[in-house]
């Protein structure tokens, strides 16, 4: 297992859409646990393949509370087939946007089609944290980062913020 390095927007490898998996492999299997490795060490709830540079329809999430175990959650192709009229806001973060956070709604509740760990086919419904998590993930899948879900000026805010902080930090 791996820490693998998150990129920080504005990468283009974040806004580009990610290739569907033929069949979830070895090879898939071992990028799941990496990337799930990836996220705990961040720490984070969710990181999509392209945000560690491997442009696959692949992600992982783990909405369990500190203290408690381990929930962690492998998808490969996921697609929303269902989501609800009803819309709830939240405050979003992403691990390539380091210490930026803003609110965006998004459908209340989803059900999403996926291939897990074992290639096998599964739905799940999901409802507050895990529906906004899967859907800023899947989100990432498509080259849709969080911030293009704001206004423009709460865009450039966040973008000069975190402009300043990668210069903070390069420094």
């Amino acid at each position: 297992m791996a820490i693998l390095p998150i990129l920080v927007a504005p990468h283009p490898v974040l806004k580009k859409k990610a290739e569907p998996v033929a069949e979830v492999d070895a090879e898939i299997v071992k990028l799941m646990d990496d990337m799930l490795d990836t996220m705990y060490d961040a720490p984070g709830i969710g990181l999509a393949a392209p945000q560690v540079g491997v442009s696959k329809r692949v992600l992982v999430m783990d909405i369990a509370r500190e203290g408690d175990a381990p929930e962690p959650i492998r998808m490969a192709n996921p697609e929303i087939i269902w989501e609800s009229d009803e819309t709830a806001p939240y405050e979003e973060g992403c691990l390539s946007f380091p210490d930026q956070y803003a609110e965006v709604i998004r459908p209340a509740k989803v059900k999403v089609r996926y291939l897990n760990e074992k290639n096998e086919a599964c739905e799940i419904e999901a409802d507050e944290l895990l529906a906004t998590c899967v859907q800023h993930e899947i989100d990432h899948l498509d080259g849709v980062v969080f911030v293009d879900h704001l206004s423009t000026v709460k865009r450039s805010m966040i973008m000069r913020k975190l402009k300043k902080l990668m210069k903070t930090k390069a420094a």
